[in-house]
């Protein structure tokens, strides 16, 4: 008797949970409709449907790989995050659900123009654009191939006629004058590396840890913000849950106002926000 569509889901749930996976029933429905052209919202619907040997071929690399915990994200090649999905590689950071809160509080207020540093896939500069389509932007990183990977989501969203890619640490080669500038920079300290989940080995490590304190960027960042910002222009970086305080004090520091720490769904602090006024 042939295997059909649900017996493989089962199959790959099996094998994802025996290795530990958490929600290897979701990830599992999500690599067959990836290796069967299924849409997931069909998925369902085709579950009597046979699986041909071709199917299975293609499932086993992809469940390997999954079990050795390399991310879902790359296995499928791309990540919901926002309102679009985006193309993810290993020269990008996974962008994650809590960094969505960044994107959502920059909406809360207007801007013009926008510099997002450290872009990596791009994902929050695309979604700030694509929110408003009266904007422009410009989006940097040190990493040649990430920002490959930013520039074709740009394409395939359709806001790359209105954000401009520069290869730079930070503001080295950044000019002009933005209402709004944000960052999810690296802000995990050395010493935090060792407990990380494994699928984050998998990631790009310049852009998880300053291999210090955590804090090394938001020093960077905050020290070449006013020069950068507009009159009222806001600074918003993504933080981790504990940095709030000494990002907030970085911020001060550069003469920033109205400084505030900001909270995700869960209430934990991940935003921190300050406004050049002159």
């Amino acid at each position: 008797m042939s295997l059909t569509i649900s017996d493989l889901v089962a199959q790959v749930a099996g094998s994802l949970a025996a290795a530990g996976i958490e929600g290897a029933p979701r990830e599992a429905r999500l690599l067959v409709a990836h290796v069967t052209g299924v849409p997931m919202a069909r998925l369902t619907l085709e579950m009597g449907q046979a699986a041909s040997s071709a199917h299975q071929e293609k499932l086993l690399p992809l469940v390997a790989r999954r079990m050795a915990r390399e991310p879902l994200s790359h296995l499928l090649g791309r990540r919901a995050f926002y309102a679009h999905d985006f193309k993810v590689t290993a020269d990008t950071l996974d962008p994650r659900p809590e960094t969505e809160t960044l994107v959502s509080l920059a909406l809360r207020a207007p801007f013009s123009r926008v510099l997002d540093l450290g872009t990596g896939s791009g994902a929050i500069a695309i979604s700030l654009l694509a929110a408003r389509e009266d904007t422009k932007g410009v989006a940097t990183d040190v990493s040649d191939a990430a920002l490959a990977v930013a520039r074709e989501n740009a394409e395939t969203i359709g806001v790359a006629d209105r954000l401009e890619f520069v290869r730079s640490d930070w503001f080295c080669e950044v000019s002009g004058e933005f209402d709004l500038i944000v960052s999810n920079p690296p802000y995990i300290a050395l010493d935090e590396m060792s407990g990380l989940a494994p699928e984050l080995a998998f990631e790009p490590r310049m852009a998880l840890t300053d291999e210090g304190d955590g804090l090394a960027a938001y020093r960077a960042i905050s020290a070449g913000a006013a020069t950068h910002l507009s009159e009222g222009g806001r600074l918003m970086v993504e933080i981790g849950w504990t940095q709030g305080p000494a990002v907030a004090a970085l911020f001060a520091a550069a003469g920033l106002q109205d400084v505030d720490i900001l909270n995700d769904l869960d209430g934990r602090n991940r935003v921190v926000c300050g406004v050049n006024r002159q």
